[in-house]
């Protein structure tokens, strides 16, 4: 598959592509969220795009001088090594294509759901977390040593598989929109939810686990696929206090100054756990 016309166009202009996507969606989702949004907001658009926003551009540049390899790279030198299960034996193109997405996507869940249960993990996800408000911005939000964690999780798998590369370049803009559409403050009709969700993670679905009720936000972890969270045990279809009046956020964590500003994001996962506060009238509003 990756021998094609199409597959060597979209490898050799890999990060335009994922840009063109991310950056697209990104704006799509926006603007579903201001037409139909599910939940009012807590905190300005302006104050959290902002700062969740910044954190991703923060990220990109930090990444790319730590780390300056790319998954896709990975996958060219797994290739070029004959490293990797794929690589090693003959599989149909296309199987490989379908088993690489399948197979990182359970990977993904994997590694969520590990990143709750280590006590240091969790500080570092937890940065994910503490936003008070879920919308498209808070499926980028992410720690920046926790994006480093999670690329060499990749690079791993990667170099054990040996995936297809064009695959490997899919699953990341898939991921990457999923992780988008599935944090949307948008509402969608019951029906389709139900629909949706026999395959794929739907924000109402996902908003359970972004729940202040600790066994709820250890629910729901799959980004992509539907399917894990049944197969592991650890689906729950709706929040027990239903969307519009469920909390969202981490408990004690009520102060945006500790929550919602980029400088606290980064330092968050070193500092002490915050009394309860509550969050200042004059950040609320449109």
């Amino acid at each position: 598959m990756d021998s094609t016309p199409l597959s060597q166009w979209l490898i050799d202009h890999e990060p335009m592509v994922r840009s063109v996507c991310f950056f697209s969606i990104l704006i799509i989702m926006m603007l579903w969220e201001a037409l139909s949004p599910k939940r009012p907001r807590k905190y300005t658009r302006l104050l959290r795009w902002s700062q969740n926003i910044a954190l991703v551009f923060l990220n990109s540049f930090i990444i790319r001088l730590v780390l300056p390899l790319a998954t896709i790279s990975v996958a060219l030198y797994a290739q070029q090594h004959n490293f990797g299960l794929f690589n090693k034996f003959e599989f149909h193109p296309v199987f490989a294509f379908i088993l690489t997405i399948i197979l990182f996507d359970m990977a993904i869940y994997w590694q969520h759901r590990i990143f709750h249960m280590v006590p240091w993990l969790w500080s570092l996800h937890k940065v994910h977390h503490v936003d008070q408000d879920i919308d498209v911005t808070t499926g980028s939000r992410f720690h920046t040593i926790e994006i480093l964690i999670s690329l060499l999780i990749k690079f791993s798998l990667v170099l054990v598989l040996g995936p297809p590369v064009v695959a490997i370049m899919v699953f990341e803009i898939i991921l990457n929109a999923t992780a988008m559409f599935n944090h949307a403050n948008v509402a969608l009709p019951s029906k389709l939810d139900r629909l949706l969700r026999v395959l794929l993670v739907t924000p109402d679905m996902h908003r359970v686990h972004h729940s202040t009720i600790l066994d709820e936000s250890n629910r729901n972890f799959g980004f992509n696929l539907s399917c894990w969270d049944r197969i592991f045990n650890s689906y729950q279809a709706q929040p027990s206090k239903g969307h519009l009046g469920m909390d969202i956020g981490v408990k004690d964590y009520t102060d945006p100054r500790t929550t919602q500003y980029l400088p606290a994001m980064l330092w968050l996962p070193f500092a002490k756990k915050p009394s309860s506060l509550r969050a200042q009238d004059v950040t609320k509003g449109n």
